[in-house]
């Protein structure tokens, strides 16, 4: 069994063998370079790597920069805050010519001496690669090689990691990717190692989001823990780290990506009718989200800062009369539906409550720490705070600790149920939490369910049980004011 002594400090800790990985945790936020002046407002003292986003490559592996964007002001404020300030190259409407860069060498070089003129002239601490889809096209303008792509991509982070680190050798820079929920594909299908990427590079930030939205056949989380009892979409938070941890990516070099939005879509029916089932018959329209939402086609997206300004949430978990709030105990994530006469919409989204969940998988799974797109839609940073607040260890896999000291909620939230469904009460009362219903004591009611056997516990989170486990294999073992997690009598 491993020995693990309680700490109380708060946030997300986790082990990890990447060349240099920190013993604490990582808070990765990405600054939209349109977004400039929302972001002089965010407190990025919140956050340990702040990815300035995005540039984009041309076909001469050229680097391409938004005029109006003052990056020498967005370094400073990053750096006057405490974080490391990378440069993100690509992104979903920006890496059309990466493909075609990473496979010529005129074009790879070109970028790759731009990128270390950026890093010189603005003290940049790294970059990141925000090539989302190597292998697949991703965004329909995007140049892509099925067969190629993924070992190119391999070929060129390998020269890039062995200049950038001769070439700032007194100032060693990071290399970070932000990746899909699959892993780098080769001839249609994800790689089944990607080991070898791993060893050059310091981190991969899992976009774990988008994986229901307005494209698809029905409504659906936009982020689930785990898949719906009625998914017709198998994608999940859990499921995507599973996926990149067997495909060999050590999960210490891994920070889990949460969105700090969510997506309206336009359901067939009253969902309220069916609320234990979030998927479900939705048009084909493309309907309108928040106030910034301006740009037809709309894309229906929510940024957590107007589901709260915009007074949909009155508070992080209680709606305006027109909306009630579910919380589905299967995917564990809330959702919102109005059925006001001509009016069936439904909104996916994370809340505290339900980023407080996957911070605690994560954990468990051994990752680094926790990315967000984008730092800036964030309200009084409760999102950010959701994330930062609890501290939980796990290592390589096999064992961790989850300390005594539970979360101290402004607002309470009822229980989930233990059976596949909703939890749902009127607009203006609160939704739902998971577990089950009785009350319970914040940092009381910490126990093994089955000591020394299984691995998993019940926790008190807001005011209600909340059922947990750590990694497959080990066991829960009580002792004194925390709980362990070991590899069981004769490991």
């Amino acid at each position: 069994m491993l020995s693990l002594s309680t700490l109380a400090a708060a946030g997300l800790l986790l082990l990890g063998l990447a060349p240099q990985v920190s013993a604490d945790p990582i808070f990765v936020g990405y600054y939209p370079t349109w977004k400039a002046k929302e972001m002089k407002t965010v407190d990025l003292k919140k956050y340990t790597h702040v990815n300035i986003a995005f540039a984009a490559p041309l076909e001469s592996g050229a680097i391409v920069l938004d005029k109006s964007f003052d990056m020498a002001s967005a370094v400073k404020q990053i750096h006057d805050a405490g974080a490391k300030a990378l440069l993100s190259i690509g992104g979903w409407s920006g890496s059309q010519n990466i493909s075609y860069v990473v496979s010529n060498p005129s074009s790879g070089s070109r970028m790759m001496n731009d990128l270390f003129g950026l890093i010189e002239k603005h003290s940049l601490d790294g970059v990141d690669i925000d090539w989302e889809h190597p292998g697949r096209q991703g965004a329909p303008q995007n140049r892509y090689d099925a067969a190629h792509d993924t070992p190119n991509f391999l070929e060129y982070l390998g020269t890039l990691r062995a200049q950038i680190d001769a070439k700032f050798k007194k100032n060693r820079k990071l290399v970070t990717l932000a990746v899909a929920t699959q892993p780098f594909y080769v001839d249609g299908s994800p790689a089944k190692d990607v080991s070898k990427f791993a060893k050059l590079v310091d981190y991969a930030h899992l976009m774990l989001y988008d994986m229901n939205g307005p494209w698809g056949s029905t409504t659906g989380p936009n982020a689930p823990l785990d898949p719906g009892h009625c998914a017709n979409n198998k994608e999940s938070f859990s499921a995507a780290i599973d996926a990149w941890i067997c495909a060999g990516w050590p999960p210490g070099q891994l920070t889990a990506g949460f969105a700090f939005y969510g997506r309206a879509m336009a359901a067939t029916l009253d969902m309220s009718q069916k609320s234990s089932c979030q998927y479900q018959d939705k048009t084909k329209e493309a309907i309108k989200g928040d106030v910034d939402d301006t740009v037809t086609p709309y894309s229906g997206m929510w940024q957590w800062k107007h589901l709260r300004g915009q007074g949909i949430l009155t508070t992080t978990n209680t709606t305006d009369r027109a909306w009630k709030r579910y919380w589905d105990t299967t995917t564990t994530t809330p959702w919102l539906f109005n059925n006001s006469p001509n009016n069936l919409t439904y909104i996916s989204y994370d809340d505290t409550f339900s980023i407080l969940l996957k911070v605690l998988h994560a954990s468990s799974r051994g990752l680094a720490g926790a990315m967000v797109w984008s730092a800036d839609m964030d309200y009084r940073n409760e999102l950010i705070d959701a994330q930062r607040q609890r501290q939980q260890r796990c290592h390589g896999g096999g064992g961790g600790y989850v300390t005594n000291d539970g979360p101290k909620p402004s607002s309470s939230a009822p229980a989930g149920g233990s059976s596949p469904g909703a939890v749902t009460t009127d607009g203006g009362e609160s939704g739902g939490g998971g577990g089950s219903s009785s009350a319970c004591t914040n940092g009381v009611l910490y126990t093994c369910d089955k000591p020394g056997v299984e691995p998993g516990y019940t926790v008190c989170l807001y005011g209600r049980p909340a059922n947990m486990q750590c990694s497959a294999g080990t066991v829960c073992i009580a002792g004194g004011s925390s709980l362990s997690y070991g590899y069981g009598k004769g490991s």
